[in-house]
């Protein structure tokens, strides 16, 4: 459980609810699994990404000069999708661990009434679905979908997780990073639920930028969201929050503007 809330929850960014059948036999579930699968590959030179392949923390301590080797041995390949393609449906297998090269992707997630949920997504240089392959889920639980038009890379987690052999020199390197990863998205995911826990609209906001500050070693940041990313991380109403922000800084708790932030002595 902890490792579905995990992947769905992190990063949050605009959520938005749509009105979608959830029943995996309905023809709109059918067609977009037939959308998402029938689009041939697309083999892109690899070249084009190694810059932004070195600076990702799985291919840490490995030279720039060997990642080309690396994903060969990973099986590594590209794709191209366009704006509103399913990259994954629910219920693929899970086999694969995904980089974003360009544009965006979202993950989208149906309750039990069919109301869909944009939770999270992922830009340029993210990785996604490592926290599926590490654990014992078998197919994917979310969709993913291109929101731009977007290149993907996806890698054989199988390959990457269970294969060993004197040939495979960076398995162990690859192991350590991708378990850095997922235990470093986990403590992030802690101290989240650490401000869901707080009571009040007010106590989530003065949480989060406390620690935002500290983490700064200054009383004066710019956070990583916009208002509504901001509320669907706290998991709070966007106009609750904002209501919340303007009566902190009548209060003088703070002072802010759009994405800036200070904290004030009071």
């Amino acid at each position: 459980m902890l490792i579905h809330l995990f992947f769905t929850s992190l990063f949050v960014s605009e959520r938005k609810q749509i009105a979608f059948m959830a029943d995996e036999k309905s023809p709109m579930r059918i067609s977009h699994r037939l959308f998402a699968t029938s689009r041939s590959e697309t083999r892109i030179s690899m070249d084009n990404y190694i810059d932004l392949l070195a600076e990702l923390p799985l291919f840490s301590n490995i030279n720039k000069a060997d990642i080309q080797d690396v994903l060969k041995q990973l099986n590594a390949y590209t794709k191209n999708f366009s704006k509103n393609e399913y990259v994954r449906v629910s219920g693929d297998p899970v086999d694969f661990i995904g980089i974003v090269l360009s544009g965006e992707i979202q993950i989208l997630k149906d309750d039990y009434y069919g109301n869909r949920s944009i939770t999270a997504s992922f830009s340029m240089g993210s990785m996604f679905a490592e926290a599926f392959v590490c654990s014992k889920i078998k197919t994917l639980p979310i969709d993913i979908m291109s929101s731009t038009d977007s290149t993907i890379m996806f890698l054989d987690s199988n390959i990457l997780l269970n294969s060993y052999t004197s040939e495979y020199k960076f398995h162990n390197t690859l192991v350590r990073n991708l378990l850095y990863i997922v235990s470093n998205k986990n403590i992030l995911l802690t101290q989240k639920l650490s401000y869901h826990s707080h009571k009040t609209t007010s106590e989530k906001i003065m949480a989060y930028l406390t620690d935002q500050a500290k983490a700064r070693h200054s009383s004066e940041f710019t956070i990583p969201f916009n208002r509504q990313q901001l509320a669907d991380y706290l998991g709070v109403e966007r106009s609750a929050m904002s209501y919340e922000i303007s009566k902190l800084q009548k209060q003088g708790y703070i002072e802010t503007n759009r994405s800036y932030f200070k904290l004030l002595k009071s």
